[in-house]
């Protein structure tokens, strides 16, 4: 079983309406459809994470002839949550990506992310059914494979991503009470405990830390490390 990090992205003329309002809404930095409720007849409930302007979000959605109702739950200083109700038969393209995935046997996993006029998303499930699903999508889709690892791999684990040193290093810290507030311990008395330089010690914490925040907020790693060695593969764009 592999999981595949992919992205995909839209032609200006058939991207759905609210990515296609959001392109143009620099306010809203990203968002994250973390969960929904597909319901006949037709109608699904989607519940999204907002980074940025919430009100901006929630002005695109409701301008929309596909979205029926649209609720802000919750508005905190960096992100926010929306529910949302779309119509799915206004949804063509998206509905043929859903089609796509469900006959290939795959499962994508939350939450999906739009950032940069693109949707970034989890794959679970047989590479070669999965490359036949990207191939079977209307030609408005371009898709992008950017990574394909073992499943379960770090965003199912995140501590999985780390190395031995970098676990090392996170398991003193904690034992120490370092992420205590306020800290009970320094990256001296980390250094110490592992029997390295004080730089050393800081610069595993500091590795560790952003992948653990990576993993956790869905981002991609600027560095390029892919589970298992495997790299990018070839696009269709």
């Amino acid at each position: 079983m592999k999981h595949t990090r992919v992205t995909l992205r839209f032609d200006a003329e058939s991207a759905p309406e609210l990515l296609a309002r959001l392109g143009d809404a620099s306010a809203v930095e990203e968002f994250r459809l973390v969960d929904w409720n597909r319901a006949p007849p037709g109608v699904s409930t989607f519940l999204n994470a907002v980074e940025g302007d919430a009100a901006t979000f929630v002005e695109a959605a409701e301008a929309t002839t596909v979205v029926g109702s649209v609720r802000l739950v919750a508005a905190e200083e960096s992100v926010s949550y929306v529910f949302l109700t779309a119509r799915e038969q206004l949804l063509p393209v998206m509905e043929e990506v859903i089609e796509a995935v469900a006959r290939a046997g795959l499962i994508v996993r939350r939450p999906i992310v739009w950032r940069d006029d693109r949707i970034h998303s989890h794959v679970v499930g047989d590479p070669a059914a999965l490359q036949g699903a990207l191939d079977a999508l209307p030609e408005a889709i371009d898709y992008r494979i950017d990574e394909i690892g073992q499943f379960p791999c770090g965003r199912t684990n995140p501590a999985s991503a780390l190395s031995d040193r970098q676990r090392e290093a996170v398991v003193v810290a904690l034992d120490l009470g370092y992420y205590e507030h306020p800290r009970e311990a320094t990256q001296e008395d980390v250094a110490a405990e592992l029997g390295c330089a004080t730089n050393t010690a800081s610069e595993h914490l500091q590795k560790a830390e952003a992948k653990l925040v990576r993993a956790g907020m869905g981002r991609v790693d600027p560095g390029g490390e892919y589970a298992n060695g495997d790299g990018p593969k070839p696009t269709r764009w």
